[in-house]
């Protein structure tokens, strides 16, 4: 059985064997590769830098690893605005309905809020998933920099 362990994450990872684009009108984008778990220890505060080696072509990464009440905070705070967001994208899209819906005599306008509304309600469909889906799969732990012949490499959470 894979139990986690106290003060650790498991992370996988990613080497890219194919990134593939074919099509012309319609691009299809097809991606291959292969996964290698690892289990990291977690620092007692703060950041920590760890190296992990891709097993397939023997490339070092560097991994930035986070505590875990710093972890935990930022998962929240995504999870929190992703409410939010949802929220005002309820809120937004009634208050727009309800403006726009209306019969206005000749040379009245729509309130000032009804554009906002309308652009609110577009940009919190988008945040708030996305928002929503990060602080789910926020682990604390994210990849550095590498150069060019590294970039081929993710750094993926695992989930148990």
């Amino acid at each position: 059985m894979n139990r986690p362990i106290p003060g650790t994450v498991q992370v996988a990872v990613r080497h890219i064997l194919s990134d593939r684009t074919t099509g012309v009108f319609t691009r299809t984008r097809r991606i291959t590769w292969r996964d290698s778990l690892y289990r990291v220890r977690r620092p007692k505060s703060g950041k920590q830098t760890v190296e992990l080696t891709c097993p397939e072509c023997d490339a070092s990464l560097l991994a930035q690893v986070r505590d875990e009440a710093r972890t935990r905070r930022t998962s929240t705070i995504l999870l929190v605005l992703a409410a939010v967001s949802a929220i005002v994208f309820f809120v937004a899209f009634g208050y727009a309905i309800h403006e726009g819906g209306k019969t206005l005599p000749e040379g009245q306008s729509l309130p000032v809020l009804f554009p906002v509304s309308v652009v609110s309600v577009f940009v919190t469909f988008v945040a708030a998933p996305v928002l929503f889906l990060q602080g789910r799969r926020y682990n604390g732990v994210s990849m550095l920099d590498a150069p060019r012949p590294r970039r081929l490499h993710g750094i993926m959470p695992v989930r148990n």
